[in-house]
């Protein structure tokens, strides 16, 4: 079994080996990693970024597009078959129908291929000719991506973790309860593990419905094909001491070592370790609205995130003998058409402040680093209106609950975003900032344009631009 496990990766490597010459001598590929948090927009915005790429008309701060320079932009079969094709064509018939709805949400792993036919710039790009840029879209679950973090802990550090966060928060105490009242030294009795494992889930999703980050396992929430299966029957008990070998403890400590060796490192080989760009999306705005502890639990999110990537540049010879690296890192608070453009640059300022420290980490490493306020898909228009003797900037659109037009002016946000971040409860909002949720707005697009949007074309010149 070890010589077979030691075959398996040498096969890899090659397979590796050789994807990465081809690409590099021959038609370049971009393996654009996308993922957020849940309610972060990932469908949206690659499907957006997608339809702007094939009608480039909104793309005027894309430079290789201003230029005239990408002559043909086409869908491709993807190169790996073994992975489920991100379903474009059913998600832009959702956005751009009559009645358009929001697509369903990332629950899995999916990719796309979008190959470019680029003129390169220069001397050399006249003598040379048009070549093809293969763009590798990989749209994945941010709730796995924060799993990659559980490879480096003892399941003894997990559940102390987790069992202080618990602790603190009122959603925790059914769990506890259970915990509290189960002997974990007793013989395994898989009723009482299904019943924790149950009942740890029901945590989990009440914590990502109430704007929590720090929701791991990801499988949890997402299982799939792993519902009721053993490597999803576990959760975090207070360390005991000695204990047997047949303890519902050691039991949990199992299934938890399985699920990192199953379940989390599968996915860091096949699809995370070779993703060399990458976009993190922030619903910063969801966070705002939920308070303090939301916007705190975010920030130890976007670190946790950080730490899992392997920031650096993506030299030649580092390429071939240790495999790709993350040569680009972008963080996007998203749903910015939900503020007046008045209000962008103090949103772009909250998601610098919440990445500060995990972008220079990043940059430490090699990577290149940016942050910025953006909406893949825009759903409102801008108003000024009178109220009160003032004038307010407000955005308008249908609210996704009832289909009403609505006006919405949701506050101001704060000039100075640490103070967002600090100890002081009295600084905060104190509840003058609300956040609504919009649908999308019917569209109609000209020839030759793809879906309004806000800076997505910004967006893509700091992922993709340099390649083109």
């Amino acid at each position: 079994m070890f010589i077979g496990r030691i075959a398996d990766e040498l096969a890899r490597s090659v397979d590796t080996l050789t994807d990465t010459v081809s690409e590099t001598l021959f038609e370049p590929v971009i393996r654009l990693g996308v993922t957020g948090l849940a309610r972060a927009g990932k469908t949206v915005f690659i499907t957006s970024l997608v339809a702007n790429l094939l009608d480039r008309g909104r793309m005027g701060h894309l430079t290789a597009a201003a230029e005239g320079r990408i002559l043909a932009a086409y869908l491709r079969p993807q190169p790996d078959m073994t992975v489920p094709r991100f379903d474009y064509e059913a998600h832009l018939a959702d956005l751009t129908s009559a009645h358009p709805r929001w697509p369903d949400s990332t629950r899995a792993v999916s990719e796309l291929r979008l190959s470019l036919r680029v003129q390169p710039s220069g001397l050399l790009g006249g003598l040379s000719g048009p070549r093809t840029i293969h763009v590798d879209i990989v749209d994945y679950p941010g709730e796995w991506l924060l799993d990659l973090a559980l490879l480096d802990q003892t399941y003894a550090q997990w559940s102390a973790d987790v069992l202080h966060r618990l602790r603190r928060r009122p959603l925790g105490e059914p769990y506890l309860a259970l915990a509290d009242s189960t002997d974990s030294t007793a013989d395994l009795n898989e009723t009482d593990a299904q019943e924790l494992a149950r009942r740890f889930s029901a945590y989990l999703n009440a914590a990502r419905l109430e704007g929590f980050s720090d929701c791991t396992p990801g499988r949890f929430l997402l299982p799939g094909d792993l519902a009721g299966s053993p490597v999803l029957t576990f959760a975090p008990l207070p360390e005991v001491g000695k204990v047997g070998r047949r303890s519902l403890y050691t039991t949990m400590e199992h299934r938890f070592e399985a699920y990192k060796a199953q379940v989390v490192r599968p996915f860091f080989r096949d699809h995370f370790a070779r993703i060399d760009r990458q976009v993190v999306l922030v619903d910063v705005l969801g966070a705002l609205h939920r308070g303090p502890e939301a916007v705190q639990d975010m920030r130890d999110a976007m670190q946790g995130i950080l730490s899992t990537f392997r920031p650096g540049r993506n030299a030649f010879l580092t390429q071939l003998l240790m495999g790709k690296r993350v040569e680009k890192i972008l963080f996007a608070a998203t749903k910015a058409d939900h503020l007046h453009h008045s209000q962008h640059q103090r949103l772009t300022a909250i998601i610098e402040e919440l990445t500060r420290d995990a972008r220079e980490r990043a940059r430490f490493a090699g990577a290149e680093t940016s942050a910025m306020s953006l909406a893949a898909l825009r759903a409102t228009t801008e108003e000024t209106r009178a109220y009160d003797g003032q004038s307010l900037d407000v955005v308008r659109g249908r609210l996704l609950e009832d289909g009403r037009m609505a006006a919405l002016y949701p506050g101001e946000l704060p000039a100075d975003p640490r103070i967002l971040l600090g100890n002081d409860q009295q600084s905060w909002l104190e509840g003058d900032f609300e956040a609504m949720r919009f649908a999308p707005a019917a569209l109609t697009l000209r020839p030759g344009d793809g879906p309004p949007h806000i800076r997505l074309d910004r967006a893509a010149e700091f992922l993709i631009g340099d390649k083109l």
